[in-house]
């Protein structure tokens, strides 16, 4: 009924609006048709006019404008930004993503945050458009960047401009069957040389998510699975950093944080299967699945800088603890008698400690820039998982079929040699890096140990020339590594239901990624075209046992897969109270796909397409409709169904700017649930779908007051802590 109300009422808004600018559109029509005959086009007394400059590129990359900028003043946070820039996407659960589906690394004004993916989108949810000067995303990193960073998203936040106080306040509130809310206080002080700031966030609210799916072998039973999950989060954040200028040429910075997440889950389930010609039921269960959830971070990260004329010399250290705990229970009932079937608990415990250093120098010669660099890194984790079972004497008893232990120490030795010139309108960029990894794995339970020592090299070279003002082309190369992360290692258990799991592989191997794409701009018209081959690439692939109905995904490396990517993007200011910028992608993927004694190997294409309308309104009002639409998608194995989704918000600016207002609804028509098909129905008929509650009424605010613009500096981020998810 919210729905349609919205729908009816956005509809009218255009009618009522449309006849009342009918009269001023004319007139500006007639106006700039006089005034700029040769430069517009009349359609139907609509001019299309060329939008403003807020996207170039730098060598390449595409470099977004941000603060300012009105296609975003209706974004509530940064990380919605991101979802209307081009070449970014932003999944149901708040993943991002550049170049299909590949996870890029995240830099605060050129150097990786340090923060877990759910830290990084608390952050990123604090951020408002105003304190983001600009957004750059490279897709095909030089060999300068950690080799595991495929994609890197540049985010540029406002340089301080005035000494003294601020403060600002940013809250959100989104609100379906539950509500979640989230609050972030920035404080900072300035004195010219010394900076301290200060970043409190809390966070809290429900959250729900559906699962439903299907498994059927030939010539077995029929397994129908329905889950229903509620999460009540709580997230308390805080960040203190102090920035010393000692002078023109020194500079020294200390960060410390602390995050903290409580997470109370509730699952309930259902599993119903009937005999192949479903008319007999075999089972009829239900299930439940508490789990209280905890994660406790501390960090502390310490850098250096010094810069004289043409030489910079920097230095960064890093320090992250991450704990985590969690308590499941696994309750099997029976639908009918209500009797317990089969009851289990789960104690997990996880620790992850993670120390890096690195020492990067640079020397610029006349228009020569020659830069070199060395990092160190060790992870250690440790994860400890016991599960005790209800036994037939109503007692709890250790399990050694679930139980595990698994520990996993990694050290990365890294260096980097780069070299850039400038010749008239032509520039090029080489480099080399090194990457040498020692780690071993250890399943202390199953007896299995895993150890790898590897040197490699990883090449980067590209060039760009600049025919003029309007047009420039771009072409890069560069080879990239994909170490597994923890998790996918980790051969533990991790339960969607009682009979459908996935476990991690200690013996998976990182892949490798070699490509080469194109860019050229005609204007505000981007285009670039991407083509590249990925060898040992690592996925998942389900295992179904017909005599006890388990459902595994385990993992695994596929031996290749290539890949291609066609993009354009272009903004079109229909006039000036109405501006469109449009995103069309195109993605081939052919995997070669070993499974079951067969392989399987197919071409795939699909494309996706995203329209973001801004409408300046009258009184400063501005409205925004974003709406996108992925095709029909998927691997060698399965198909992902297509989807789309609209997004409508207003905003307005009170009190000279200080005070902003949005309001709005995300996934107006609740469209955006993914879900997925086995290919190949004479092995298996195998349906998910996955639901998020991302179609919800959005109220946002915030506040700011003082004299300064300084920018809270954010902790640094490094490869290894990205793998921490």
């Amino acid at each position: 009924m919210i729905i349609k109300l919205w729908y009816l009422l956005f509809l009218f808004f255009l009618l009522f609006f449309g006849k009342a600018q009918q009269g001023v559109v004319k007139a500006k029509v007639r106006d700039s048709l006089a005034e700029a005959k040769s430069s517009t086009t009349n359609i139907s007394e609509v001019v299309i006019q060329s939008a403003p400059r807020k996207m170039k590129l730098n060598d390449g990359n595409l470099i977004q404008s941000v603060a300012g900028n009105k296609d975003f003043k209706t974004s509530t946070h940064l990380l919605d930004v991101l979802r209307k820039t081009p070449g970014v996407t932003v999944d149901q659960e708040d993943g991002i993503f550049v170049g299909g589906r590949i996870t890029p690394a995240i830099l605060i004004d050129g150097k990786p945050v340090v923060m877990s993916n759910q830290e990084l989108q608390t952050y990123l949810r604090s951020l408002s458009p105003d304190m983001v000067e600009s957004v750059e995303v490279n897709t095909n990193p030089s060999s300068k960047y950690d080799a595991e960073f495929k994609g890197v998203i540049d985010i540029k936040l406002k340089k301080n401009i005035n000494l003294g106080w601020k403060l600002g306040y940013i809250g959100n509130v989104y609100i379906n069957k539950f509500n979640y809310h989230e609050n972030a206080v920035n404080i900072s002080y300035h004195t010219g040389k010394v900076t301290y700031s200060v970043q409190a966030v809390y966070n809290e609210g429900i959250s729900t998510y559906r699962y439903h799916a299907l498994q059927h072998l030939a010539n077995t039973n029929i397994m129908r699975t329905r889950t229903y999950q509620e999460d009540f989060g709580k997230v308390y954040n805080l960040q203190a950093g102090v920035d010393f200028r000692l002078n023109d040429k020194n500079r020294v910075g200390l960060n410390l944080r602390g995050n903290f997440r409580n997470i109370d889950r509730i699952r309930n389930g259902s599993l119903y299967t009937t005999d192949q010609s479903e008319n007999k039921v075999v089972v009829n269960t239900v299930s439940e699945n508490p789990t209280d959830y905890s994660q406790d971070n501390y960090g502390i990260a310490a850098d250096y800088s010094f810069q004289n004329k043409g030489f910079k010399l920097s230095f960064l250290g890093n320090y992250l603890s991450v704990k985590n705990k969690q308590n499941d229970d696994f309750i099997n009932k029976d639908q009918d008698k209500a009797n317990i079937l089969s009851y289990w608990k789960s104690d997990l415990f996880n620790k992850i400690n993670i120390n890096t250093a690195q020492i990067d120098a640079s020397q610029k010669i006349n228009n020569i820039d020659i830069e070199a660099g060395v990092k160190y890194s060790h992870s250690d984790t440790n994860n400890n998982i016991r599960y005790d079972t209800l036994s037939t004497g109503n007692q709890f008893v250790f399990d050694p079929t679930r139980s595990n232990i698994f520990s996993y120490k990694e050290k990365i030795w890294a260096g980097y040699i780069a070299y850039r010139q400038k010749m008239g309108n032509f520039q090029i960029n080489a480099g080399l890096r090194f990457e040498h990894t020692n780690s071993i794995s250890n399943a202390v339970t199953v007896d299995s140990v895993v150890s790898r020592n590897y040197l490699k090299w990883l090449p980067s070279l590209s060039a760009a020339y600049t025919f003029n003002a309007s047009n420039e082309l771009s072409l890069s190369y560069s080879r990239r590594i994909t170490r597994p992360v923890f998790s996918q290692l980790n051969p533990f258990r991790f339960y969607f239901s009682p009979l459908n799991y996935w476990i991690g592989n200690p013996y998976l191997l990182p892949s490798f990624t070699s490509q080469i794409k194109a860019t050229y701009r005609h204007k505000n018209w981007i285009t670039s075209f991407t083509v590249g081959k990925e060898h040992d690439v690592m996925t998942r692939y389900p295992l179904y046992n017909p005599k006890t109905n388990v459902l595994e995904y385990l993992g695994t490396n596929l031996p290749y897969r290539n890949f291609a990517i066609l993009e354009t993007s272009f903004p079109v200011r229909i006039t000036k109270w109405w501006n469109i910028i449009s995103q069309i992608v195109g993605y081939y993927n052919y995997e070669f796909r070993p499974y079951l004694d067969e392989v399987f190997a197919l071409n795939i294409y699909n494309y996706e397409l995203r329209l973001n309308q801004v409408f300046s309104l009258p009184k400063g009002f501005t409205m925004n409709v974003f709406g996108s639409y992925e095709s029909k998608t998927g691997n060698s194995l399965y198909i992902i169904k297509p989807r789309y989704t609209i997004d409508v918000s207003v905003q307005k600016s009170w009190l000279d700017n200080k005070l902003n207002t949005k309001i709005g609804f995300n996934n107006l028509l609740d469209s955006y649930e993914q879900k997925l098909e086995f290919r190949h129905k004479q092995i298996m008929d195998n349906r998910l779908t996955h639901w998020w509650d991302s179609s919800r009424f959005v109220f946002s605010l915030s506040y700011s007051i003082g004299s300064t613009r300084y920018q809270v500096k954010e902790t640094q981020k490094t490869e290894e802590e990205n793998r921490t998810r």
